[in-house]
């Protein structure tokens, strides 16, 4: 299973939200270039970097943190938010990401992120299905959408999309444990998609049951900024 952190960036800074509200957020570092250091000396080879200015915006803010973490390290870089034009996502894989999220637009215009699909590839192109109970959750996780999870899901697999980065966002930033129910029913329901399973993990344990389980990768946020997963507790896994 692949083992990615995550760089939450607000104000260039590196953050974490609680359940993706940004009216709670903490400021773990002012230099996210040096934690994704810290990352790839520890030996991890992934990063998931989440652009929450980018979000807001609507376009991506922080590409020039982006430019710098592929500049000045190893780590395969999968980059999200504020990715709502092909010129946007051309700048995003231009600054050094090997992989883009698509989250609320692969909701909002299917049309133009199959489109994608086809043209940069589902090994470049990721779609985040970040969901609370049974639904879609869209626009920095502020608007519920009427699309379920397993009918995203199975719309892209037709579509040849194969890596889906699922976040609770019940879940996320909370440290009280992952999916772990929904995410096993979701690798025997689609045993042709490569899930990543995020939010919630908190340790170790956590995530030896998402391996167990057949999960991909798992992304892990907040637990190694508090502390709750230690990076040499990463090592089995790399």
């Amino acid at each position: 299973m692949e083992i990615i952190p995550a760089i939450d960036l607000l104000n260039g800074q590196c953050v974490r939200l609680s359940a993706g509200d940004f009216a709670r957020q903490t400021v773990y570092d002012a230099d996210p270039v040096a934690v994704a250091q810290r990352f790839a000396d520890a030996g991890v080879q992934r990063l998931h970097l989440v652009d929450l200015d980018g979000a807001r915006a609507g376009h991506p803010v922080n590409l020039a943190v982006l430019e710098a973490i592929a500049r000045r390290t190893s780590l395969r870089v999968d980059a999200g938010g504020g990715i709502q034009t092909e010129a946007a996502l051309e700048q995003v894989l231009a600054a050094g990401a090997q992989h883009v999220t698509a989250g609320s637009l692969a909701v909002r215009d299917p049309a133009t992120v199959k489109a994608w699909l086809t043209r940069f590839g589902a090994d470049t192109i990721f779609l985040g299905a970040d969901f609370k109970d049974q639904h879609i959750m869209i626009n920095a996780w502020a608007d519920q959408s009427t699309l379920t999870l397993a009918d995203f899901i199975s719309g892209y697999l037709q579509a040849g999309g194969h890596t889906f980065i699922c976040t609770d966002v019940s879940k996320d930033g909370l440290l009280q444990g992952p999916s772990f129910a929904r995410y096993a029913q979701l690798v025997q329901e689609f045993p042709g998609a490569r899930f990543i399973a995020s939010g919630g993990v908190t340790t170790v344990e956590d995530l030896e049951k998402l391996a167990g389980a057949g999960l991909y990768g798992a992304i892990i946020g907040k637990a190694l900024y508090e502390g709750t997963i230690a990076l040499p507790d990463l090592r089995r896994f790399l």
